[in-house]
């Protein structure tokens, strides 16, 4: 098994542990491309800026700090999170930004 398939099993377990996690989708996906930075995921949401994160252990710890960075990316407006509210574990992990159809990030 590999790695970006241990970090989706290990989001799974965390989000079934955990009601604050409810609301999150998880979703596996064969690749994002991101070969140099193995273990990536993208936080989406509707009309908001999205990112991509690599360059994850694959278990319970950075399961755990990526949902908790996508519920507070959830909670925002616009899918800005204050770097003073991101958990320690998805810190140094951001590759890129991607901004909604129409949107100029500042």
């Amino acid at each position: 098994m590999r790695g970006g398939a241990r970090l989706v099993a290990a989001l799974q377990a965390v989000q079934a542990s955990d009601p604050r996690y409810a609301g999150i989708a998880v979703q596996a996906m064969p690749c994002l491309f991101a070969c140099q930075d193995f273990c990536t995921i993208h936080v989406r949401g509707p009309a908001k800026i999205g990112y991509v994160l690599g360059r994850f252990t694959p278990d319970e710890d950075a399961a755990r700090a990526i949902l908790d960075y996508a519920v507070l990316h959830a909670e925002s407006a616009e899918g800005q999170v204050p770097f003073r509210q991101w958990p320690a574990g998805i810190k140094g992990h951001f590759i890129t930004r991607t901004p909604p159809a129409g949107y100029v990030a500042q």
